[in-house]
């Protein structure tokens, strides 16, 4: 059991989320791949394919939003992300027990109690299988059945109980919209099937690893894993980082070396590769994880966050250093905006 130091986890990481080098991989290929893209921000995907596929244009996304490919939903972490819809129907029953525990804890937890959630989700769905709208839409009509409670808590419940797909043009490129729901079920025709875990922890670590169990615990919002590991222990190899804990990693991934080169990426905000462990330390310091909390898009250069950068309505990229970097760092970052500047106005 060998010893993986930082720089080598991050260059790991960075290999695996396909920010060496783009993929010729399609965008479908590699939000499958990478296992889910958050979509917070209804235009970040599209950033996080451009700087992972080579030749990607929005349109393919949004012929994958609109030809029912790929959904938006709540799924890991409680939060949207963009996924394949074979992983949306087999993702979504994994992330039931956390986002009942929310409504039980959460900030509308006292407003809901006595409330029969059950009850009130078969009421939901049957609303929004049959006319997509917002949840808090669904939740007026459901005042009608319980007139004691606000419709902004009714429609709270329903995003948590039902595994909601927001819908096109929500999340497209060129046009956007407000949060307009169904069910999956509804919108894919199929039902959910839940994957077994192992299939997670598997495809966690191809994207993600080499890993903690915590890491994956982190990453998912999934609790337990421990015995899952301990279950495909015999088929994985194990290492320890510089702190001794142990990492999982699949036999024949990737662990490039500590001096690998690796150009500068832009990512969008709250990219999965700033999110997906515990210890993000093989990405981004702990003195600087404010800048994701606060939802900036970030700058890796030589595999790490050294800056922010935001984009003008004109297209024009600005970067904000962290990092006081040598001129050529410096240059190089600037012809990656101006890349990303080219192709925002292209699109």
């Amino acid at each position: 059991m060998g010893i993986l130091s930082r720089d080598r986890l991050n260059r790991a990481l960075v290999e695996r989320q396909l920010l060496r080098e783009r993929t010729g991989m399609s965008a479908l290929a590699t939000v499958e791949h990478l296992f889910g893209v958050q979509a917070q921000e209804p235009k970040s995907p599209y950033i996080g394919l451009w700087t992972r596929v080579e030749g990607f244009l929005p349109k393919e996304l949004e012929d994958l939003l609109t030809g029912r490919q790929a959904v938006r939903m709540l799924l890991m972490r409680g939060t949207i992300h963009l996924v394949s819809a074979r992983d949306a129907l087999g993702l979504r029953p994994h992330t039931q027990l956390k986002l009942d525990r929310e409504l039980q804890s959460g900030p509308f937890a006292s407003r809901l109690r006595g409330l029969d959630l059950d009850a009130v989700a078969e009421a939901g769905r049957a609303i929004l299988d049959d006319v997509p709208q917002g949840t808090a839409d669904a939740g007026k009509q459901l005042r009608q059945r319980w007139p004691d409670r606000e419709h902004t808590v009714l429609g709270n419940a329903l995003r948590n109980k039902l595994a909601l797909v927001q819908l096109p043009p929500r999340g497209l490129w060129h046009r956007s919209g407000r949060a307009v729901c169904t069910t999956v079920e509804n919108w894919l025709g199929r039902p959910q099937e839940a994957i077994g875990k192992d299939e997670i922890v598997l495809r966690y670590l191809r994207a993600f690893g080499p890993a903690t169990v915590m890491d994956a615990q982190q990453w998912s919002g999934l609790t337990r894993l421990r015995e899952t590991f301990e279950a495909l222990r015999p088929q994985l190899v194990t290492f320890r980082d510089e702190a001794g804990k142990e990492l999982f990693d699949l036999p024949d991934a990737p662990r490039p070396d500590a001096d690998t080169a690796l150009p500068v990426r832009l990512l969008p905000e709250f990219d999965n590769i700033l999110l997906a462990h515990a210890d993000r330390r093989r990405v981004i310091a702990d003195d600087r994880l404010g800048v994701v909390v606060g939802g900036k898009p970030t700058v890796l250069v030589d595999g790490y966050v050294v800056a922010t950068w935001s984009l003008g309505k004109d297209g024009t990229v600005t970067v904000d250093y962290i990092d006081d970097l040598p001129p050529s760092r410096k240059k190089a970052v600037a012809e990656e905006c101006d890349r990303l500047q080219d192709w925002v106005r292209a699109g």
